[in-house]
This record gives C-alpha cells, structure tokens and sequence, in this order.
C-alpha cells in the first residue's frame, strides 16, 4: 500500500498542518511516511502546499507529481492540481471557498464545504480539520482515532486548549461525508 497526498491552500488555512497530522498519524501507526512542505513567497496569504507519501513499504521517492489524491482550500490551488491527480485518484475541495466543479471523469471528487463546517464547529481555523476528518471517511487510509490520538501527542503545550474544537472539528467532516452516503 503506497498512498500520495498534496494539500494546497494560501498560506494561513492550516494546509502544513494538515499535512503534518497526517504523517504523525500515519508514523504513529507504524507506516513508513514522508512530509515535504513548500511555500509561495509569503507565508500568510502566499500559496502553500506540501505532500505527505505513507506506505508500508520503505518509499522509493518523497516526490509526488502526480498524487493519488488532493486536497485544495483554494481556487488556484484547484486549478493547479486538477489535472495531476491519477486516474481513478481523488480530489477533495474545499466546495465554501471553491465554486468551480470537478470537470475530470476520470477521478472522483469530493466537495465539502469545509470553512462553512468548521464555522459551525465554532471556527473556521479548523477547516483543515474539517476536511481531513472527511478525506478519512471517503478514504480510510488512517483510523480518525488515530489523528485524534496524534494531535494529543504531538500539539505544542500552548495549542493544548485547541483539542477539544479539532475533534469535534474531525467528528463534523466525517459526519458530513456519512451523510452524503
């Protein structure tokens, strides 16, 4: 098993983070896993992406051109990794932020309103908590008790105070995508 992931947004949406989860969470699990972040010129507002490799197997290449699946918080990022997921792979857009639909048959899409969810959650910080609790329910790659138990492990000290928004955060996004059927 081999799974690629990019996570694309501006800067300030939470993508590094996301990305970063995942792979503590898939470490924690014992899977081989690799973590590149990239930012645009600025962080803030700049374009971020980075792309998280979990497998079972040592991993040849931490280089994804062409991931499996993506995960976009923005228009740009949309229209950038549209087009360089695989056939048959997925991508999960953040459908608040992102009017434009899917337009490849080839691959599947997942909308979720993410940034809408997460306000009702309480905050919209945790979008990209939203969504990966719903990118783990369409793709079970990793138990979400899993990500739940990596953010108790790996959240600084003085984010601590946070846990409690980013589970409910990963309950509402996976609830979401059961309710879509």
């Amino acid at each position: 098993m081999q799974e690629e992931f990019v996570f694309s947004g501006f800067g300030g949406q939470g993508v590094m983070f996301l990305g970063q989860l995942l792979a503590y969470a898939a470490m924690d699990e014992g899977l081989e896993v690799t973590w590149i972040p990239s930012y645009g010129p600025e962080m803030r507002g700049g374009t971020a992406h980075c792309t998280v490799v979990i497998a079972d197997q040592p991993i040849g290449s931490p280089i994804v051109r062409n991931p499996k699946t993506a995960v976009v918080f923005n228009l740009p990022s949309f229209e950038k990794y549209e087009s360089l997921v695989k056939p048959d792979g997925l991508i999960a857009i953040n459908s608040a932020l992102i009017e434009d639909k899917c337009t490849r048959t080839d691959i599947n899409a997942l909308e979720v309103p993410a940034t809408s969810l997460a306000e009702e959650v309480g905050s919209v910080r945790v979008a990209n908590i939203v969504m990966l609790g719903a990118l783990l329910t369409a793709l079970p790659v990793i138990p979400i008790e899993r990500v739940k138990a990596a953010l108790e492990g790996h959240l600084p000290k003085h984010r601590r105070n946070l846990l409690e928004i980013n589970f409910s955060a990963l309950a509402r996004g996976a609830e979401y995508v059961n309710a879509m059927g």
